[in-house]
């Protein structure tokens, strides 16, 4: 990092500072005032809704959760990137002392909160923000603290987001993968954008010292993995041949766990895992993808005074799978009213606060199709000269489980 932060603060909704912590001397209280000014100035500009602020010599990061601000301030050249990344582990820190992060927690915290901020950055760089390996020698309870707590060896070692001498009487490895499709389609059915944002999401159960089919022992007695993936740079280099294709990962981003550099030489992605649940890796793949769900609708409007819609969804993936949750936002003219609903699946409602229909599908098999018919009356006195209503997207939603799009494929190395 080029520099470091000058101060953390927590903010509530109106702009008043709950917590702070001045690391460097260079900012004051006073500041959090001209950045909350700042902030409510750029609301009604839509082209600067950034995380970051400037004014007077001063930047300003910040990221909003809930009813609080977490923002750094800092007179120096810092990497952005890096202070808003930390701002999101402070939130998830302070979620995994108070189960969720709002202002009513941090007034019931303080102690707490100052401990935390105390250890996860020293001198405005960021330390530790591993809340597994924060919660062994800072205790919520206060009878706890009493005792004086060491802080355990993960903290002084090279291996900071895992602590020493894990035992298991089984050993277990649990990995999924997750993606999510971002699809936009036009009028005429042509798809205008197009990509998929997965993560490699792993459960790790291990003791300090195993032996597992498809992973190593490191020396040190820390459990050592080795993953490998599809990636078409990989299977080029080695000049091996996969049953399924090969994928291009783009914007890729490891756990703090992941050997980068053994990733740069050959792509295997080698790590000591954490206890218990973490994301292992995310990525992005601008790939071009059909819908999954294929949806059309027709409107009628009759003699100005009613509107009937017809929608057909067809699930466009194979017999084998099932989507889930699927949620169909269909929208309708605001002054609709008296609605009128049939659906050959499902359940659909009309909901006024959001100007369209809601029509929930609970499983939608492959290779399916279903209909909804709507009616809605609308206002008798309407202006012949007014400009035509801008049509809303139809949005869907949905879960496939065990299907990935991209055709991602991970196996031990």
């Amino acid at each position: 990092m080029a520099g470091a932060a000058s101060a953390l603060f927590l903010l509530d909704i109106k702009g008043r500072v709950l917590v702070w912590r001045d690391y460097r001397g260079d900012v004051s209280a006073a500041q959090a005032e001209r950045f909350f000014t700042k902030l409510i100035e750029k609301e009604g500009d839509p082209q600067s809704q950034d995380p970051v602020v400037y004014d007077n010599g001063v930047t300003y990061m910040f990221v909003q959760h809930s009813n609080v601000y977490l923002m750094t301030a800092t007179r120096q050249n810092c990497n952005a990137a890096s202070l808003l990344f930390f701002l999101h582990r402070v939130v998830d820190v302070f979620k995994h002392y108070f189960e969720e992060l709002e202002e009513e927690s941090l007034r019931d915290n303080f102690v707490v909160v100052y401990e935390l901020l105390d250890e996860i950055m020293d001198f405005g760089y960021p330390q530790y923000t591993e809340a597994k390996i924060l919660s062994e020698f800072i205790k919520t309870d206060a009878y706890r603290m009493e005792v004086t707590q060491r802080p355990p060896m993960a903290v002084t070692n090279a291996v900071s987001w895992r602590s020493e001498g894990i035992n298991y009487k089984k050993n277990e490895v649990f990995l999924d993968v997750v993606e999510s499709v971002n699809i936009l389609v036009n009028s005429n059915g042509q798809i205008i954008r197009s990509d998929v944002v997965g993560a490699l999401k792993m459960r790790t159960y291990l003791s300090y010292l195993f032996i597992l089919f498809g992973f190593n022992l490191c020396f040190s007695g820390m459990p050592e993995c080795k993953l490998g993936l599809n990636d078409r740079v990989l299977l080029e280099a080695q000049g091996r041949v996969t049953k399924g294709k090969a994928i291009d990962l783009e914007d890729i981003k490891f756990h703090q766990c992941v050997r980068l550099a053994r990733f740069e030489n050959d792509r295997t992605i080698s790590f000591i895992p954490p206890d218990g649940s973490f994301d292992l890796m995310t990525y992005r793949l601008s790939t071009q993808v059909k819908p999954l769900i294929w949806v059309e609708a027709q409107v009628e409007k009759h003699s100005r005074s009613r509107v009937e819609i017809m929608v057909k969804a067809r699930s466009q993936y194979k017999e084998r799978s099932t989507a889930t949750n699927v949620e169909i936002a269909v929208p309708v003219p605001t002054d609709a009213s008296s609605p009128n609903i049939r659906t050959s699946m499902g359940s659909a409602a009309y909901a006024p606060e959001n100007d369209a229909l809601m029509w929930k599908i609970r499983s939608f098999p492959g290779g399916k199709e279903f209909m909804l018919r709507a009616e809605f009356t609308l206002p008798s006195i309407t202006d012949e000269e007014a400009t035509p209503e801008r049509k809303a997207p139809i949005r869907v939603k949905f879960e496939i489980p065990y299907f990935t799009v991209s055709g991602i494929q991970v196996f031990p190395s």
